[in-house]
């Protein structure tokens, strides 16, 4: 079983619009993966979406620390470095909250860790984790059937604080995503939900239907329920 498959064994109720409009920002201050650090700002409601970087590393280690999994303290010690862990080295299960903190602020640090952070004002309240494919190793024994995982974008985690589910602050965080694997240049976004799932911490792949939304359509349906599923951006 690969380490995604892992992942997913570890409400699908569709996300309730801000009722604002969505303004795109984009910074030509570019990291070096070549990405416009993009900010995606919600109107009137304070909320950013700005693509991570070295200068947002205290931010994402808060966010982990105190927020993303108060209500689900038992994945507290996470810090999305499951699918970037080396498992035939050690079970995931027998990490540290401070191991996985240390190896992603060292990734984090030297760009080696993709996505996108959501903030209220200063605060950070959402991560969605989406990378070139090829850079995220549980991926690595996946099928590719139709030879596209070189060109292709994972979104693979969505963290939500409590407070802030069921806004769309996650379609918001995948759109961002969508965006960002377009100014790199790569030509599909693709993802991994699993069909049928109702808790909100079972749904950190994110819900099939959002992606649906966002005209991201199934691909090939796995039997651990998996759904693959990939848009042409």
């Amino acid at each position: 079983m690969s380490a995604l498959r892992r992942a997913g064994a570890s409400s699908v109720a569709a996300n309730i619009a801000f009722g604002v409009r969505y303004v795109l920002v984009f910074d030509r201050s570019a990291d070096d993966m070549g990405i416009d650090r993009m900010s995606t700002t919600i109107s009137n409601s304070g909320i950013v979406i700005r693509a991570l970087t070295p200068a947002l590393i205290e931010s994402y280690l808060a966010f982990f620390d105190h927020v993303a999994f108060a209500d689900h303290p038992k994945w507290q010690y996470c810090y999305c470095n499951f699918l970037h862990h080396d498992h035939a080295l050690s079970p995931f299960k027998e990490t540290t909250a401070e191991r996985n903190r240390a190896a992603v602020k060292d990734r984090i640090c030297s760009r080696a860790m993709h996505g996108y952070l959501a903030f209220d004002g200063d605060d950070p309240i959402g991560w969605c984790h989406a990378a070139p494919r090829s850079t995220i190793p549980a991926l690595s024994d996946e099928p590719d059937p139709e030879n596209v995982a070189a060109q292709t974008g994972s979104i693979v985690c969505f963290v939500v604080a409590k407070a802030y589910r069921r806004k769309g602050l996650a379609s918001r965080l995948l759109e961002a995503a969508c965006n960002g694997f377009r100014a790199q240049g790569l030509t599909y976004a693709e993802a991994y939900p699993r069909a049928g799932l109702t808790g909100e911490g079972e749904n950190h792949f994110g819900p099939l239907p959002m992606y649906l939304s966002a005209g991201i359509e199934p691909r090939r349906s796995d039997a651990d329920g998996t759904t693959v599923v990939r848009k042409r951006l």
